[in-house]
C-alpha cells in the first residue's frame, strides 16, 4: 500500500467571498470612479489632458486632506460639520497675518495651532460634556463663519504674489503640484495610523461600541477629543492651501465644503454609524467627487444644474455601494 501523502485542493470560494464582503464598498467606489473617468474622457476630449489632470489633483487636495481626518471622526460615530467654516476662518486669518507682515512660516504654524485648538474645544464639548457632535459642530459652523465675516467685513484679503507662501498652493515638486504631494502624505499617514496603530484600533473600537471600549480600558474621551483635533488641524491646512492657491483669503471660502467632505467619506465605505472606516475608500470618494465636478464643467453643463447632477450621482453611488456591501455580507 502506497504511503505517498495525498494533498487535497481546498476550495477558494469561501475565501474569495470573504474578501469581497470585507472590501465590497472600496471595490465598488473604485469601479464607480473608473466609470466616471471613462464617461467624461469619452464625452470631453480635454478631460484626460495632462494640464487638466494636474489641475484636478491640485483642486482636490484640500478635500482629500480634510476627508482623511473626517474618516477618523465618522469612524468613532461622530461628525464634524464645522470644517468648511474652519477652512474659511483660517483662509481669512492667514491672509490678514501675511498682510500685517508676519513671516509666512510663523503664520502657517499659528494657523495650524489655531485649527487644532478649534478642534480641541469642540472635542471637549462632545467628549467631556456629552453634547451630540452634530449640535456642537453645527454651532461651530455658524460661529466660525461669523468670526471670519466679522474680521474681513465680507471682503477678500489679497496676498502678495512674491511671498513664498503662495508656493504652498501653486508650487511644483517632482513634476506634481505641491498640494497633491501634501494630500498624498496625509493620505499615507492616515492609512498607516488607522490600520496599523493602537490609536487607529481605539478609534474603530469606540465607533463599534463606546461602552465596551471604555470597559476594556480605552480612554474614550481622550481619543474622541483627539479625532476632532485632527479635523481642525486638517481644515486649517486646507485653508492655508486654498489661500496660497488663490492668492487671497476670504470668509466666503469653502461654502458647502463640509458636505463634500462627508460625502467623500461615506462614498468610500466609512459607516455613518461608526466602527468601520477606510482611508483608501475615502480618497477614492474624494477623487470621484472632484472628477464629477470637473467633468460636468468640461461638458459645458450649466453651473445651476451641476449641483443637481452631482447630488444625484453621489446618491446613486452611495445606494449602489450599500447594496453591494449588504450583498457581500450576506454571502
Amino acid at each position: 500500500m502506497s504511503t505517498t501523502p495525498v494533498y487535497e485542493r481546498r476550495p477558494t470560494g469561501p475565501r474569495y467571498h470573504d474578501f469581497l464582503a470585507r472590501h465590497a464598498q472600496v471595490l465598488s467606489i473604485a469601479a464607480f470612479f473608473l466609470l466616471m473617468v471613462v464617461l467624461f474622457s469619452l464625452n470631453t476630449g480635454a478631460f484626460l489632458s495632462q494640464g487638466n489632470l494636474l489641475n484636478l489633483l491640485r483642486q482636490s487636495a484640500p478635500l482629500i486632506i480634510v476627508a482623511v481626518a473626517m474618516t477618523f471622526v465618522i469612524t468613532t460615530g461622530g461628525i464634524d460639520l464645522s470644517v468648511g467654516s474652519t477652512v474659511a476662518l483660517i483662509n481669512a486669518l492667514v491672509a490678514i497675518a501675511l498682510q500685517a507682515g508676519v513671516p509666512w512660516p510663523l503664520a502657517v504654524l499659528a494657523m495650524l495651532v489655531l485649527g487644532a485648538l478649534v478642534g480641541l474645544v469642540q472635542g471637549w464639548f462632545v467628549a467631556r460634556e456629552g453634547i451630540p457632535a452634530f449640535i456642537v459642530t453645527l454651532a461651530g459652523l455658524s460661529i466660525l463663519r461669523g468670526v471670519a465675516l466679522l474680521l474681513t467685513q465680507g471682503f477678500s484679503i489679497p496676498i502678495a504674489s512674491d511671498n513664498w507662501f503662495v508656493q504652498i498652493g501653486r508650487g511644483w515638486f517632482l513634476g506634481l503640484p505641491f498640494p497633491a504631494i501634501l494630500a498624498v502624505l496625509v493620505m499615507a499617514a492616515g492609512a498607516l495610523v488607522l490600520s496599523s496603530t493602537r490609536f487607529g484600533r481605539y478609534v474603530t473600537a469606540i465607533g463599534a461600541n463606546a461602552e465596551a471600549a471604555r470597559r476594556a480600558g480605552i480612554g474614550v474621551q481622550g481619543v474622541t477629543m483627539a479625532v476632532y483635533v485632527l479635523t481642525g488641524t486638517a481644515a486649517a491646512l486646507a485653508g492655508i492651501v486654498i489661500a496660497a492657491r488663490l492668492g487671497s483669503g476670504s470668509s466666503n471660502a469653502a461654502v458647502g465644503f463640509e458636505l463634500d467632505v462627508i460625502a467623500a467619506v461615506v462614498l468610500g465605505g466609512t459607516s455613518l454609524m461608526g466602527g468601520r472606516g477606510s482611508i483608501l475608500g475615502t480618497c477614492l470618494g474624494a477623487l470621484t467627487i472632484a472628477v464629477i465636478g470637473n467633468g460636468l464643467i468640461l461638458a459645458h453643463i450649466s453651473p445651476f444644474f451641476t449641483q443637481i447632477v452631482t447630488g444625484l450621482i453621489i446618491l446613486a453611488a452611495i445606494w449602489l455601494n450599500t447594496k453591494v456591501f449588504r450583498g457581500g455580507r450576506r454571502r
